[in-house]
């Protein structure tokens, strides 16, 4: 197929929204807590809900983008998203956030079902690795600019009259003991925009090679008789659980042991964290070709742990930048874990990633563990607990046997036998 520029570009801009809308958690938990007066444990319950929906739904949207098609998928997922944050927007109360964030999460894990093959056929298979390593690009350029969003509104709402414009309107339907909740209402107004566009936009004809089909019920429970599919399920469980469970508790954790006001500088330091993820890839996609992708695993995951740890036990000044450096080091994670899986096994490879794609489940269970210890012994406590996670993405460049590994300048990529 000739490549589509514009289709390229509205996957892009889905990647944008996509993020905007995940990462919002970390900087609001604070005012969760204070504003509805719940524990630990019940804040952790809102990123709960959100990435339940993808180790609910990851798998079932893959059937259901086969049987409908992309841009029908796409309007119900932008639907689900805008449903979910007028949801809040309009009643503001503790288990209509639940429900909301369920919702939205679920639209988000429609969406990642559909945005990469979208992205191979608009863009071109020949510019597939390059394109996607633009979407993560982007999708960590709305992470960092998210939550500078939640800082504005919080901070300008209460002079939204001196302002006036589109701020004063979000002011007239936002309750004023509540100003972070404003954010819901831009989440909606974005939401609905995107619903709108992708409707309004022709696709090209999308055709999956077989080896990126969802795959039948068989093929799922053949491959989930391998120990290595398992063994990768768990691994993506533990990164993506150690990135939330990270990005969600910092504010709250500077806030409560170092004092740092939540609303500015506990903000910023999520906003950084997200930020420096970013910039992490870009010094990891050129050691990766230098070095073989376990190798710059077990490094990255290294430094990330002594981050994790002056970040926990530091002083208030030094805990505050070693936050975000555990991005940076986290930055290379996701992809080369997910590389190093799929080359690891010979067939399947759509099937496998519908498998890998649930384990972002550990969004919703890691930040729980450390809220729910936290409860009992105190969030620095809980974030220990981090160590465990971090410990198994680790492990992934000690016991992984990739059949391809990755290509170094100067040599070839290197088929090898699984063990």
């Amino acid at each position: 197929m000739k490549r589509n520029r514009w289709m390229a570009a509205l996957v892009f801009l889905v990647f944008f929204v996509l993020s905007l809308l995940t990462n919002i958690l970390g900087p609001i938990i604070p005012d969760i807590i204070d504003s509805f007066h719940v524990s630990l444990t019940a804040a952790a319950f809102l990123p709960f809900a959100f990435f339940l929906a993808y180790g609910v739904l990851s798998i079932p949207a893959g059937f259901l983008v086969e049987k409908l098609g992309d841009k029908p998928v796409m309007v119900l997922s932008f639907a689900a998203a805008m449903a979910g944050a007028l949801a809040f927007a309009t009643e503001p109360v503790y288990w209509v956030a639940l429900v909301s964030l369920f919702t939205i999460g679920a639209g988000m894990a429609m969406l990642q079902v559909v945005i990469n093959p979208l992205l191979r056929i608009a863009g071109g298979e020949e510019h597939f690795a390059f394109n996607s390593a633009f979407a993560q690009f982007v999708f960590g350029a709305a992470s960092f600019i998210s939550p500078h969003i939640y800082s504005y509104m919080v901070n300008n709402l209460p002079n939204a009259q001196a302002r006036g414009g589109l701020l004063q309107v979000v002011e007239r339907v936002t309750p004023a003991e509540l100003p972070w909740a404003s954010i819901y209402w831009i989440f909606a107004a974005v939401s609905a925009a995107m619903l709108v566009t992708v409707a309004l936009v022709r696709f090209p004809q999308i055709v999956r090679k077989e080896d990126e089909q969802a795959g039948s019920v068989s093929t799922y429970a053949q491959l989930m008789k391998r120990k290595v599919v398992w063994l990768y399920f768990g691994c993506v469980f533990a990164y993506v659980g150690s990135e939330q469970g990270t990005a969600n508790w910092i504010s709250r954790f500077l806030s409560q042991y170092h004092g740092f006001d939540p609303h500015t500088t506990g903000a910023d330091a999520v906003s950084w964290f997200w930020g420096l993820m970013t910039a992490g890839c870009f010094l990891g996609m050129i050691l990766l070709k230098w070095f073989d992708s376990r190798r710059v695993l077990l490094g990255f995951s290294a430094c990330a742990l002594v981050g994790l740890s002056v970040a926990l036990f530091g002083p208030a000044g030094v805990s505050l930048y070693a936050f975000p450096a555990i991005g940076f080091f986290a930055s290379i994670m996701w992809p080369t874990v997910m590389s190093l899986a799929l080359n690891s096994v010979a067939e399947h490879h759509g099937t496998f990633a519908g498998i890998l794609c649930t384990g972002i489940v550990g969004g919703a269970v890691v930040p729980l563990i450390i809220g729910r210890i936290g409860d009992v012994a105190g969030l620095r406590t809980g974030m220990v607990f981090l160590y465990v996670t971090f410990g198994c993405v680790l492990s992934v460049g000690l016991w992984a046997r990739p059949i391809i590994s990755n290509a170094t300048l100067g040599t070839k990529a290197e088929n090898t036998l699984a063990t």
